[in-house]
């Protein structure tokens, strides 16, 4: 058993690597080690991750698919939920978070058998669906209301579109400046890569005009 660990987010600027040490930390807890981390900057409402993916493939019967949170995974319709555990229930692929006590079974050597662990499988499973079916909810409700209030800015014409964090790119500016690495920004910021370079690129255009 390998235990596999997934970690996404939304937006380029978002750092999906932010949990990784929370990852790290569980599986020490429980008496484990990571043997791979998938990491990618994608919408948790569409199946099509090639990180994701590629877990699913390079995974042996019987491993753990470990998230931070289960709407890591599961931001998406019933069609592609169902989909998405038809996937990992041919390799009868476990999900494990924190942030659900039940999963944790999947990590335990000596842990129940027979009755009791039918029993629990049941209602983690029953536990996983509802986990997807909130963060669908939340995932949709968000959009709708972010849609509204698009709207009814541009009936009031204040709508511009989404703006860059000025702030934050400043700061990244500054720690380049001053010789810091992309890692040790990240550490600093909690910021992405992609958004450290888009800023660095800035500043070489900068000083070449």
């Amino acid at each position: 058993m390998f235990i596999r660990a997934y970690l996404r987010a939304s937006t380029r600027e978002q750092n999906a690597e932010r949990a990784k040490g929370t990852l790290i930390q569980f599986a020490g807890q429980h008496g484990h080690r990571i043997a791979a981390f998938y990491v990618e900057n994608m919408s948790g409402a569409t199946l099509q991750r090639p990180e994701l993916m590629r877990l699913i493939d390079d995974a042996g019967e019987g491993d753990i698919v470990l998230v931070e949170q289960i709407d890591r995974l599961a931001r998406l319709s019933q069609h592609d939920w169902d989909m998405l555990k038809q996937k990992l229930a041919a390799k009868q692929l476990a999900i494990v978070s924190p942030e659900l006590p039940t999963s944790w079974l999947a990590m335990e050597r000596n842990g129940p058998s027979g009755f009791t662990e039918s029993i629990l499988r049941a209602v983690n499973a029953m536990m996983l669906d509802m986990l997807a079916a909130v963060a669908r909810k939340d995932y949709e409700d968000r959009r709708r209301r972010q849609a509204e209030g698009i709207s009814k800015a541009r009936l009031q014409g204040r709508y511009q579109g989404r703006q860059p964090d000025l702030k934050r790119r400043q700061h990244i500016a500054s720690l380049l400046r001053s010789g810091h690495s992309y890692s040790e920004i990240q550490d600093i910021l909690g910021c992405s890569r992609h958004l450290i370079a888009s800023v660095a690129r800035e500043q070489r255009q900068s000083e070449t005009s």
